[in-house]
């Protein structure tokens, strides 16, 4: 494809839950037609400052970079991103999981490859490109490191896309002992949570208007039912999509997105509740 092609924002089944702008924003318009030459290609490695560790994971015969904080033997948690990549706000999220009792060993792996969406139509673009099949891979292999490293328990957490992944994962990657899933729920293309294996916390914003989002949570909640594993799935009201991202930036994006509503008090109970169930069943 030519730099100067337009994006092509057509989604993949696997990706379609997540191809919808808010409705009823009033935020300025997002221009939906970019140049490749707009992407942001570039290594983690210069923003992977202390305390991440910069690693690499290989799997058949691709191989990927991971960042790692947190206690060298504590059991560990897979990062995932939400579609924008890994950014500041995945590695906030990672840096506040390592610091929570009992103490956690955070990994964050890279599954665009070192490339980050700065903008709506660059995350789209990158989103609809995602080999979802082999994010699953690099989840697995992620686990996998963490438990050869000191890990005798892994958890998976996922903000967004993350959030769907991390869920598909309780279906796909026997090696996950315990999942929580913020705003995401994966296409019945990639898993169906009515086959999950590993305990589930699902968290919904209840004015999340991006389709597959608040909209799933009720589908899942029978789905997670059906499947005989423990699981909560919560909605907190009044707010709306990645109400986690609590960060300057995080916050200005959000309402340069139409998403004003700021909740600390929600942010906080959703974290204690992560907090309790990953020390419960992650816990040797």
């Amino acid at each position: 494809m030519l730099a100067s092609a337009a994006i092509n924002l057509r989604s993949s089944s696997a990706s379609r839950a997540f191809s919808k702008a808010l409705p009823n924003s009033t935020a300025a318009p997002f221009s939906l037609v970019r140049t490749l030459s707009r992407f942001s290609v570039r290594s983690m490695a210069d923003s992977a400052a202390a305390p991440f560790k910069k690693i690499q994971i290989h799997r058949g015969d691709t191989a990927f970079d991971a960042y790692v904080v947190g206690k060298e033997d504590a059991p560990g948690i897979v990062v995932l991103q939400e579609w924008w990549g890994v950014d500041f706000e995945i590695k906030n999220h990672a840096m506040k999981i390592s610091q929570l009792a009992p103490g956690f060993k955070a990994l964050i792996p890279d599954l665009y490859r070192g490339k980050v969406g700065l903008d709506v139509a660059e995350a789209q673009h990158l989103m609809d490109g995602l080999d979802w099949q082999g994010a699953v891979k690099d989840i697995q292999a992620s686990a996998n490191w963490l438990k050869a490293n000191g890990s005798k328990k892994v958890g998976v957490t996922g903000f967004c896309l993350g959030g769907a992944l991390s869920i598909a994962s309780s279906v796909l990657v026997p090696e996950v002992d315990a999942v929580v899933a913020f705003y995401g729920v994966p296409s019945s293309e990639l898993a169906d949570p009515a086959k999950a294996k590993a305990p589930v916390q699902a968290h919904f914003g209840e004015l999340d208007n991006y389709v597959g989002f608040s909209d799933a949570a009720k589908s899942l909640e029978e789905k997670l039912k059906a499947s005989g594993i423990p699981y909560e799935v919560h909605i907190y009201p009044g707010n709306g999509h990645a109400f986690m991202n609590r960060s300057q930036e995080g916050v200005k994006r959000r309402k340069n997105m139409g998403m004003p509503d700021e909740d600390e008090a929600a942010v906080q109970l959703a974290w204690s509740r992560f907090e309790s169930w990953m020390t419960r069943y992650l816990s040797a």
